[in-house]
């Protein structure tokens, strides 16, 4: 989505992310998201409010702006249909700092809900390198101006004055003349001769044709003809760090960038290396980009977009959900986490390495399938800070065929593109798609029912033997119709011992 910049003063940072969904309505986000997802309008809906919303907040006054909290939703429903996929394109829509965590992982042994705050740091570190790309891209021409000028005066060191010359063994100062030549097709020779005097003239015309071999080397650097030849560039090493203590019991929060400030305490070693021109571009390209880019800048605009724009998607929040008073075992630990998860959801500050975070603003996205537990059983407190619950349907066998046609990115279109790149063309007809269709939403009531990802299993079986044989197979089309489709996955979906090992 382009980013639109909007006139209208408000009191968030100049480059406040709520200004970049200005023409952005709630029925054009959903058009978007109907671009790689099928159905469920209702969750659709459901993110587009909470999108545009966000948006809203920062057109209030500042005096009620801090009192208007996100609303968080619980997405409710089977693996497979569309859960996480609705939550991650979101973000990339609104171009906000999002981050997925299993909730299920807080419940490992020894953890316990103790490091729940990782995921803020790690939202924040996603804010970080996505700010810090976005002005790199805005430097990016300046700087590779500069790399250009950097591997010409590798490639062309200055020449050497006549008074700057070493003395020669009596004493008398080496006068050396260096010139280089390049040729037609390439790369540019030294020729060191015995310097003489030189007067103005001489001098100046010394200086033309060094410019003019200069621009030869220009030419041939920017039509990609210097990219083997080596160059000496200097780089820094950090020194490494090993065998460290890293302190652990009543530091939480602390070890997280322990070893990091240690680094950048530890002084910086400079080496030269040699390398081809194409390697050198790229180490002084960073390097350029790293003097242009304010890191201050950066963190600052990061921060604010992390709490105001970021999106934290917690998955598999049933795992997490138990029935309460059962006494002892793992839902002590299930509640725990929920326990630990609550001040995080409901608004606290979390030390990282760039800086006190809040997430009172964060917009937290909760998913589950709920098959054995219900959204109730999580504890009150939880339930109360996803006030939006939106339940998705199970995906039917039209929606498979929609899914495999509709999408930008669908699975069919995916397959093509790889079949494509050995010269062939693939094709499957309108009965073809209907019948991997039909299979997929087979084998999902007959087993168990995994949504989308059953489709992967049928087209990855359907073209198996065409992916292996291709390369030696020759032809420059493959069509697939319904007949072709059962030949090859009837038998697979009929015997249930060779089902449940393949599809």
């Amino acid at each position: 989505m382009a980013k639109v910049m909007s006139d209208e003063p408000t009191a968030a940072t100049a480059a406040s992310p709520g200004e970049w969904l200005d023409e952005m309505t709630p029925r054009q986000i959903v058009a978007e998201l109907d671009k790689y997802i099928v159905g469920q309008e209702k969750a659709k809906r459901a993110v587009a409010i909470a999108l545009r919303n966000r948006w809203r907040r920062q057109r209030v006054d500042d005096d009620l702006r801090e009192e208007i909290m996100p609303n968080n939703i619980i997405l409710i429903g089977p693996t497979g249909v569309g859960k996480t996929e609705i939550a991650r394109r979101l973000a990339k829509l609104a171009g906000a700092p999002f981050v997925k965590v299993e909730a299920s992982k807080f419940t490992e042994v020894g953890y316990v809900g103790r490091d729940v705050e990782s995921m803020v740091r790690d939202l924040v570190d996603v804010a970080v390198n996505l700010v810090r790309e976005e002005r790199e891209a805005e430097v990016e021409e300046l700087a590779e101006q500069r790399v250009e000028e950097r591997l010409l005066d590798l490639l062309l060191p200055p020449v050497q004055q006549p008074g700057a010359a070493k003395p020669q063994e009596d004493g008398a100062p080496a006068r050396v003349k260096r010139a280089f030549i390049v040729g037609p097709t390439g790369p540019a020779e030294e020729r060191v001769e015995e310097d003489v005097p030189l007067e103005g003239d001489d001098q100046q015309r010394i200086q033309e044709r060094r410019e003019r071999t200069r621009e030869k080397l220009r030419t041939l650097l920017r039509d990609g003809k210097l990219e083997e030849r080596t160059v000496e560039v200097e780089v820094t090493q950090s020194a490494p760090i090993e065998n460290m203590m890293i302190p652990m019991g009543g530091m939480d929060g602390m070890d997280f960038n322990f070893s990091e400030m240690l680094q950048e305490m530890l002084p910086k070693k400079k080496k030269r290396r040699t390398v081809s021109v194409a390697e050198a571009r790229r180490i002084l390209l960073q390097d350029e980009l790293d003097k242009l880019v304010d890191m201050d800048e950066v963190t600052n605009e990061a921060l604010d977009r992390a709490e105001a724009m970021g999106i934290i998607f917690l998955d598999e929040i049933d795992k997490v959900a138990g029935e309460r008073g059962s006494g002892t075992g793992p839902d002590v630990s299930r509640e725990g986490v929920q326990r630990d998860l609550l001040p995080i959801v409901e608004g606290s500050t979390v030390q990282t390495k760039y800086g006190m975070v809040r997430t009172d603003h964060m917009l937290f996205i909760a998913a589950g399938a709920f098959h054995v537990s219900k959204p109730s059983d999580l504890i009150p407190e939880l339930q109360g800070r996803f006030p939006i619950r939106v339940e998705l349907s199970p995906l039917t066998e039209g929606d498979f065929v929609r899914i495999l046609r509709e999408p930008k990115n669908s699975l069919l279109r995916q397959y093509k593109a790889l079949v494509a790149a050995e010269g062939v063309a693939l094709e499957l007809t309108d009965d073809a798609i209907a019948e991997v269709a039909r299979i997929a939403a087979e084998v999902n009531e007959r087993s168990e029912n995994i949504g989308a990802r059953r489709l992967h299993t049928v087209m990855t079986t359907l073209l198996d033997d065409i992916l292996f044989d291709l390369p030696e197979a020759g032809g420059d089309r493959i069509r697939i119709d319904a007949a072709a489709v059962r030949e090859r996955l009837d038998k697979i979906v009929k015997d249930e011992d060779l089902r449940r090992y393949i599809l």
